[in-house]
């Protein structure tokens, strides 16, 4: 696929939420996911990230991109997302680094806040000060990536001449997006990162509509419009529209029954699913139904200079 400006790149996420049993059987089976992405044509794979994560099994993020890399040597390997606040910057910026230097400068940063208080509690995170806990992050990160040392104090760490000892290929640093569904957290993507990355869930006139206040971020910022634009979208490829719902609805209707326990953040899709069918049902069938435009895919538009 072409890298030119205005091009659209494929990415599939291996989101790997099994049911309990065989993990290894099931690892087996993402990793092969991983390959067939390659050999078809797929220009990054992802992988996200939950601790906790009943009732679905899930190998972790950073092993399972550095196995990718070495398996699909030519894919992006995209972060999708970091949870930043559970993480130590120092801890986390050499593991990144190390990432990169794996793929030959393929990762990205993806990165985001979370919402889950079965993670913030396991992993001694308060929720008040979420935001400013994830931009002393995001800073220290980015300037351990850049700088000989850091001295630097945040709320939860710091940091005194530290150095992060294997630096990233890609300079100054991989690109960094941040996930972001409330408006608050699209004007912090438009102030600290390359660009939104655009959640799954919200409907296109949702996204419309802050996409908008998005450019007007950026131009407050006096930022230009970032050559990449992610987004995320469900899709299942089916003969007919009410194939794709019957086969898929069984898998979203799970899922998103999961995601409901777990405080997914709103809002959802606008019901428009079968009005004999209720509950979690409806859900997964209004799921296709709104989330049919890009598929689980990212569609960055990368610059011509970087490297694949």
């Amino acid at each position: 696929m072409s890298s030119e400006p205005g091009s659209m790149q494929l990415s599939l996420i291996v989101r790997g939420q099994h049911p309990p049993g065989d993990i290894a059987g099931h690892l087996r089976d993402d990793l092969e996911l991983v390959r067939r992405a390659e050999k078809v044509g797929f220009d990054g794979i992802v992988k996200g990230s939950h601790y906790s994560a009943h009732p679905f099994q899930s190998v972790q993020q950073i092993p399972f991109l550095a196995y990718a890399a070495a398996i699909a040597p030519r894919l992006r390997l995209i972060c999708g997302l970091v949870l930043l606040p559970l993480h130590k910057p120092l801890d986390l910026a050499e593991q990144l680094a190390t990432l990169d230097i794996m793929s030959n400068g393929k990762l990205v940063f993806g990165c985001g806040i979370g919402y889950r208080d079965v993670e913030f509690k396991a992993f001694g995170v308060p929720r008040a000060g979420l935001g400013k806990r994830f931009e002393e992050g995001l800073e220290a990160v980015k300037r351990l990536w850049t700088e000989d040392s850091v001295t630097m104090k945040g709320s939860h760490f710091e940091l005194d001449q530290a150095t992060c000892t294997v630096k990233p290929v890609q300079q100054p640093m991989p690109p960094i997006w941040i996930g972001a569904n409330a408006d608050v957290a699209i004007r912090r993507a438009a102030r600290l990162a390359d660009c939104w990355y655009i959640n799954p869930h919200n409907t296109l006139t949702t996204i419309e509509r802050q996409m908008g206040l998005y450019k007007r971020a950026l131009d407050e910022y006096k930022k230009p419009f970032p050559t990449e634009v992610p987004m995320r979208r469900e899709v299942f490829v089916a003969p007919t529209r009410a194939e794709a719902i019957r086969r898929a609805q069984p898998y979203l209707e799970e899922k998103y029954k999961a995601y409901r326990t777990w405080g997914a953040e709103q809002p959802r899709p606008r019901p428009i699913a079968d009005p004999r069918r209720g509950g979690h049902a409806a859900g997964a069938a209004r799921a296709v139904n709104a989330f049919q435009p890009c598929g689980r895919i990212t569609c960055p538009s990368r610059p011509k200079t970087r490297k694949m």
